[in-house]
């Protein structure tokens, strides 16, 4: 079983071989207890954010992780695929402008309460 951070890598090196294009990585260890990594990337057409989808389930299996599931397919506009631990949205440009994953989070990081110092 790979650690957070080597899935993380197993993942961008699974969107590079298919050519995805501005990879972003989020992490979300401190906002979710779901997942630790959310992972996003562009395709130009649904036939490759179809390609990058089973290219990332491919290589993970390779590798002995299990996929826990795949949305999106029938569409092809945007396509997540649940590693656990990690999340990797993959989206077509206008539905990743749209939807805004990586200003949602960042707002979502911002808000978090800060914890208060105990008093020396």
């Amino acid at each position: 079983m790979l650690t957070t951070e080597e899935k993380t890598q197993a993942v961008i090196s699974a969107l590079e071989d298919v050519k995805a294009s501005n990879i972003k990585v989020i992490d979300t260890s401190k906002l979710s207890t779901m997942f630790e990594r959310m992972i996003i990337a562009s395709a130009q057409s649904t036939r490759q954010t179809k390609a990058l989808a089973d290219n990332v389930a491919v290589k993970l299996k390779e590798r002995g992780e299990k996929i826990y599931g795949v949305e999106g397919e029938d569409s092809g506009e945007w396509i997540l695929v649940d590693l656990g631990e990690v999340l990797v949205h993959i989206m077509q440009p206008a539905v990743r402008d749209y939807y805004s994953l990586e200003e949602l989070w960042s707002k979502a990081q911002a808000a978090r309460p800060k914890l208060a110092k105990p008093p020396k």
